[in-house]
């Protein structure tokens, strides 16, 4: 994703519309849809929902029927290989792009309004920003176009800028460009905060600081939409996974529920057993050399560990954990760990 950051009033080119050049011009007030407001008891608990989606480019269907809801104070990750949707989910929910069917709703409301574009930070993944404004005049420019900023001092310490204010932006480093980036997507304290690929670039104090910032916008009550082809932090973040691919969701659950749903649990051990001795055990679902070690994944790790003991009483090194989410997102999309 690409995006073009020019100061428009806040009317007429709100925050989610301006990250992207194809929202570079102010908005024509006949072309605002009014949309009502929803006032069923799912919208209370929902941030934004996509509802039957359809997208086509030309021949080519992006979304096929998809079904995406987004919860108050959770952190939801979004994943999926190459070309399964993701990019186009994003800038349905941001108000970029119209569906050809089906719903898209955020807040209440059609994501093209003015008043839910007001309530929504973005993040894209690769940004286009003047390079010769100091940090603060940056942050300065985007709190204008919100009726309720977030303070400025609360805006440099949740994205860790204390010290480069008055650096300009094109002297900084990647990592810190990228919390520049997430400065300006916390500037009108959002209700929903898209963040895309977030962490690139950044050193690990950085990417721990942005997590522990994440955290505790769910908590208290925000919601984050995340996109990255880092799982370990989506394993980390997410309070719910979201799995698409080829335009549907193909499945959703807390990372817990994902991991163990598709890959088992993962056992590690030094054994003198051989790999199909071990196969042949009950639950066993796989079996990976790994070094003098064999790597192990099983529904039921107890009952396999059991038997390890009874049939190898020289077993050592034995580690049990959840499979990793990269193993169950490898599972699912057939192998591709490419995202998009």
């Amino acid at each position: 994703m690409s995006m073009t950051l020019t100061p428009h009033r806040a009317v007429a080119a709100p925050p989610a519309a301006r990250t992207d050049a194809t929202a570079a011009s102010p908005t024509p007030a006949s072309s605002v849809v009014t949309s009502p407001v929803i006032t069923t008891s799912d919208a209370k608990s929902s941030v934004a929902t996509l509802q039957g989606v359809i997208k086509r480019y030309g021949k080519t269907e992006a979304l096929r029927g998809l079904d995406l809801t987004l919860r108050r104070g959770e952190v939801a990750a979004l994943l999926g290989p190459n070309g399964a949707g993701k990019t186009t989910a994003v800038r349905l929910l941001l108000g970029l792009i119209s569906p050809d069917e089906g719903r898209v709703c955020v807040l209440g409301r059609d994501p093209r309004t003015s008043s839910a574009r007001t309530r929504i930070g973005a993040m894209l993944q690769v940004a286009r920003v003047p390079e010769t404004l100091l940090v603060r005049e940056h942050i300065a420019l985007f709190r204008s176009y919100y009726p309720r900023p977030l303070p400025a001092a609360e805006v440099v310490r949740s994205a860790g800028l204390e010290g480069i204010e008055n650096r300009k932006f094109g002297d900084l480093s990647g990592g810190q460009r990228q919390r520049v980036l997430f400065a300006l997507a916390l500037c009108g304290d959002p209700d929903l905060v898209v963040l895309d690929e977030p962490t690139v670039g950044m050193d690990l104090q950085s990417r721990r600081r942005l997590w522990d910032e994440v955290r505790a916008r769910a908590a208290s009550g925000k919601s984050v939409l995340l996109t990255t082809h880092y799982l370990e932090e989506a394993d980390a973040l997410a309070s719910r996974v979201v799995v698409i691919d080829k335009g549907r969701v193909i499945r959703e659950g807390t990372p817990s529920e994902i991991k163990h749903g598709v890959s088992g649990r993962r056992i590690r051990c030094v054994t003198r057993l051989d790999s199909e001795q071990v196969r042949a055990l009950p639950s066993v679902l796989s079996v990976q050399g790994d070094r003098d070690a064999l790597v192990i994944y099983a529904d039921r790790p107890e009952d396999v560990v059991r038997r390890l003991l009874l049939e190898d009483d020289s077993l050592h090194g034995l580690e049990v954990c959840a499979a990793p989410l990269e193993d169950a997102f490898l599972a699912l999309t057939g192998g591709n760990t490419a995202q998009a």
